[in-house]
């Protein structure tokens, strides 16, 4: 899979991965979801939480979702924009390759 595609919401950085997500709080669980689409045309990956949006309840469970998903430390994922928004830019630390590789598992790809 070629992290240029533009329908991949993730790309390899020199630092490890950033990824575009939309979060979803209040989803009933903490889950990964799927690769969508915006209306805007731009790639997320969804995730949703059970915390709500309040106090960065939602953001500190997508920090805790994102780094049990890819093996992790949750002090090695941060959200770099969109810290109130549901669409985020979350930039994992580490190996770049091993990361796409876990995000993928991950997903179910």
């Amino acid at each position: 899979m070629s992290a240029r595609d533009p329908a991949i919401p993730w790309r390899v950085t020199p630092d490890g991965l950033l990824v575009a997500m939309r979060l979803t709080p209040r989803g009933g669980k903490d889950v990964l979801g799927s690769v969508e689409t915006l209306s805007d045309g731009r790639a997320v990956l969804t995730a949703k939480v059970r915390a709500v949006p309040a106090d960065g309840e939602a953001n500190q469970a997508l920090v805790k979702l994102v780094a049990k998903a890819l093996g992790v430390a949750a002090s090695r994922v941060l959200i770099t924009q969109g810290a109130t928004s549901r669409t985020k830019m979350v930039q994992v630390e580490g190996d770049g390759a091993v990361l796409e590789r876990s995000i993928l598992a991950a997903i179910g790809r």
